[in-house]
């Protein structure tokens, strides 16, 4: 059935991993009576993991879209994976939301996942909400997590369901709103009498009373009187702080034996904005236009999210925020300028498709087999071309190299990483200019190792990752010269070079060449020859086959024979008197240095600046950054950096993150030569000197 927007709910569920976000999308999809049997994440079942790595890992790798239709409502559950290798699904999913459904375990309480949501709602903007899980657990501990929420969060957390532990055992929950209790039976809600929690239920109505007096005057008013509020007035003031940020309605109940999902559903409706309130401000020709979700308007949509499959091809998840998309439509990618050819319009329930004649204004469905559109695209009416600002993405920092695994595959490899950039856009891939590696950056080592599976199952490209090498640099410290004599004869034609030539430090990174000739002892027309076979030495040092810079050869003297002088001759001469001077001009080896920019909480600061010591690095300051983080600045040695990405998230609970940026070559420590020397015989550095 189509929605009206007003009645449509985008909402992110989000939180850390573990915590029961993808039980709670599977069982609010049951309780919907959309699946006859409740999913479970153990066997493999939900709607929402169905990729082979998730039905494996038993997580969630990717974000998936769940829509649960319940009492003339459409919720859009956007299920966000919580390992932090994976934070891309949240980031895509936030774009699509109006609101995010924060997960926080019973057992485990506040846990970095959950900060993490929750700041990335206030940073977008987007209401929230939270879910506290497993409540029916014994060892759940609800006062002792909202007192952390409390701590973690501010006062804008405000409890409206609370659960109670009966005599017998079991939970019950007291609803605030109404006052009411009740406990479940195989999901079936039963109302007792409320049970006495003593002091703390005053205290409870209290702290709700007080935050829905601050979200409207005559509110206020009333509280200061002394007047209780109605069950109508109090939800109207929380709907209304919800929808403004203020507060941050906390709900709970366990998914698994469907105890409180109502309550949950219900507010999620009453509480939480629907897609009618949603706007966005795009560009137009340089000029702001803001989008609103009017069903009338030009088309406006946004591509979310893509998966690439090598049977059904590519897959693009659609946001209309105005007119609606069919089949049909005129639609024009703002990006390209191009208008796009669209696929039949779906509905998508986890890996379920269901045609549908459109998707209408605030709602949510997919497109298959659009040409040219990526992740971040906007699709819009030629009549009003607006382009929406891009998904930001976690940054890609844990880098390493490809090795193809089969021969034959290696031409395959840059397609198949093609379309899985295009489902996974935090996936970066480029070829080192200096060691010709190809390089696959991602958030870690999870993420590239789920990466590898997918090439492999959905692509048929296997291959293994190896730590990427060092481009190291090899130069010189003080001046020497050197004769270079080819003399060959071979019975007729003969060769003949004979060359002088001075070598010299120079600052920067060039190989300069000048010639110095009195007479005509070397003839011009070999200078080029000489520089040749200069500039082709150069390309690799003789401590260890890295190649030269900061060196300026200089053409002294030299001989040449009127017959057996030719150009090869002179190259193979300017050769020789570079590997006869350079052992003797203090050769030294040099070492890429990067700018490192770590952003971690204040606490882990001390610890940071231990490790970038202990990494032969060099701290240069400290700033706070605009999310509360403090950002040590130092300079490190690119060889000590491999590891970084697995240590900054184990010392700061995956709250951290860092950049780091090439920033120049300085001269490697003497002890780490030999060790250096080593690795570059064992990787043939000099097996393709002449």
């Amino acid at each position: 059935m189509g929605y009206a927007s007003k009645d449509i709910r985008n909402i992110l569920v989000a939180g850390h991993a573990g915590c029961g976000k993808t039980t709670l999308t599977e069982a609010l999809l049951y309780m919907s009576g959309a699946t006859e049997r409740m999913g479970r994440v153990e066997d493999g079942t939900t709607a929402s993991d169905f990729d082979p790595e998730e039905i494996r890992r038993k997580a969630s790798l990717n974000s998936s879209v769940v829509p649960v239709e319940f009492e003339g409502v459409k919720y859009n559950l956007i299920d966000a994976p919580g390992l932090f290798d994976f934070e891309t699904g949240a980031a895509e999913g936030i774009m699509a939301a109006e609101s995010v459904l924060i997960c926080v375990s019973g057992r485990s309480g506040v846990t970095v996942g959950a900060e993490k949501a929750y700041q990335m709602a206030l940073k977008n903007n987007k209401a929230r909400m939270i879910f506290v899980t497993k409540t029916d657990l014994e060892n759940a501990d609800y006062f002792k997590i909202l007192e952390q929420m409390k701590i973690k969060f501010g006062p804008s957390v405000c409890p409206c369901v609370v659960p109670v532990r009966l005599d017998d055992g079991t939970v019950a929950y007291i609803n605030l709103f109404s006052q009411k209790a009740f406990k479940y039976e195989g999901g079936k809600q039963i109302q007792i009498d409320v049970p006495d929690i003593g002091h703390r239920f005053e205290g409870l109505i209290q702290a709700m009373s007080e935050a829905i007096a601050e979200t409207d005057e005559a509110l206020m008013e009333k509280f200061f009187e002394g007047e209780a509020f109605t069950t109508e007035e109090i939800v109207q003031g929380m709907a209304a702080g919800v929808r403004s940020g203020q507060i941050t309605p906390v709900f709970c109940g366990s998914a698994v034996n469907a105890q409180a999902l109502d309550m949950l559903l219900y507010n999620m409706n009453v509480l939480l904005p629907g897609a009618d309130t949603a706007s966005a401000v795009g560009e137009s020709g340089g000029e702001p236009v803001e989008i609103t979700a009017d069903p009338a308007a030009p088309l406006c949509a946004y591509v979310f999210k893509t998966v690439a499959d090598p049977f059904v091809g590519k897959l693009s998840f659609i946001k209309v925020l105005s007119g609606k998309l069919t089949a049909t439509s005129n639609a024009v990618n703002a990006r390209t300028g191009q208008p796009e050819r669209l696929g039949k319009t779906l509905t998508v329930c986890g890996k379920k498709q269901t045609d549908t004649p459109e998707i209408a204004a605030g709602d949510i469905g997919a497109v298959a087999k659009l040409a040219t559109a990526k992740t971040g695209d906007t699709l819009c009416d030629p009549a009003r071309v607006v382009a929406l600002p891009a998904p930001v993405y976690p940054i890609s920092s844990y880098r390493m190299a490809v090795k193809v695994a089969k021969k034959g595959d290696e031409g395959k490899v840059g397609g198949a990483l093609t379309r899985l950039i295009e489902e996974d856009p935090s996936i970066k891939f480029e070829v080192d200019p200096e060691t010709k590696q190809q390089i696959i950056s991602g958030l870690g080592t999870q993420h590239l190792e789920v990466a590898l599976a997918k090439l492999k199952n959905k692509f048929g490209v296997e291959i293994t990752l190896e730590t990427p090498r060092v481009p190291y640099r090899e130069s010189i410290r003080k001046s020497c010269k050197a004769q270079g004599r080819h003399k060959k004869q071979t019975g007729g034609h003969g060769q003949f070079g004979d060359v002088w030539i001075q070598f010299e430090p120079v600052q920067g990174e060039a190989i300069e060449f000048a010639e110095n000739v009195f007479g005509g002892s070397v003839p011009k027309n070999f200078f080029p020859a000489v520089e040749k076979g200069v500039r082709q030495a150069a390309e690799h040092g003789v401590l260890a086959g890295y190649p030269m810079v900061g060196m300026k050869a200089t053409l002294l003297d030299g001989s040449y024979h009127p017959v057996d002088s030719s150009e090869m001759a002179f190259i193979m001469a300017a050769k020789l008197a570079y590997k006869a001077a350079i052992p003797e001009a203090g050769p030294v080896l040099l070492e890429p240095i990067g700018a490192l920019k770590a952003h971690v909480p204040a606490d882990n600061t001390g610890d940071i600046m231990g490790e970038v010591t202990k990494r032969r690095g060099r701290v240069l300051g400290m700033n706070p950054d605009e999310d509360g983080l403090q950002v040590v600045e130092a300079e490190v040695p690119v060889a000590e950096m491999q590891d970084f990405t697995t240590f900054l998230r184990q010392l700061t609970q995956g709250r951290g993150y860092f950049t780091f940026e090439f920033v120049r070559y300085e001269t490697l420590p003497q002890m780490l030569e030999n060790k250096v020397i080593e690795q570059a015989k064992a990787l043939g550095n000099f097996a393709d000197e002449d």
